[in-house]
């Protein structure tokens, strides 16, 4: 599978930006996707994760509450909604994809097996 990132850029304090991630080569349904984000000089951090059928979703801590990941499997798609961005939430996005069938945790610790080149995403303070 292919993921392609879109929908990074400049943003103030407070405001929101919505990342889209185009899944090609493989129907985006066969895959649990996430997002990761990794800062300049700092270890990489799991964002959010949805299951195959988009039932489920698991959040790192640090954007509960102000992001939400959906996805759009007739579109082979899947979207980050960042509200409320902060300076510290800059850094470049990653989508992810994995088939394995473990519970979303699983993959805030391990990461998943397919990555996406990312998008930037920059929050002014």
């Amino acid at each position: 599978v292919q993921l392609q990132a879109s929908g990074g850029g400049l943003v103030q304090t407070g405001g929101s930006l919505r990342l889209s991630c185009v899944a090609s080569g493989s129907t985006a349904s066969n895959y649990n996707m996430g997002w990761f984000r990794q800062a300049p000089g700092k270890e990489r951090e799991f964002v959010a994760a949805i299951t195959f059928t988009g039932l489920l979703t698991y959040y790192g801590d640090s954007v509960k509450g102000r992001f939400t990941i959906s996805r759009d499997n007739a579109k082979d798609t899947v979207y980050l909604q960042m509200n409320r961005l902060k300076p510290e939430d800059t850094a470049v996005y990653y989508c992810t994809a994995d088939t394995r069938d473990f519970g979303l945790a699983y993959f805030q610790m391990r990461g998943m097996d397919y990555w996406g080149k990312g998008t930037l995403v920059t929050v002014s303070s």
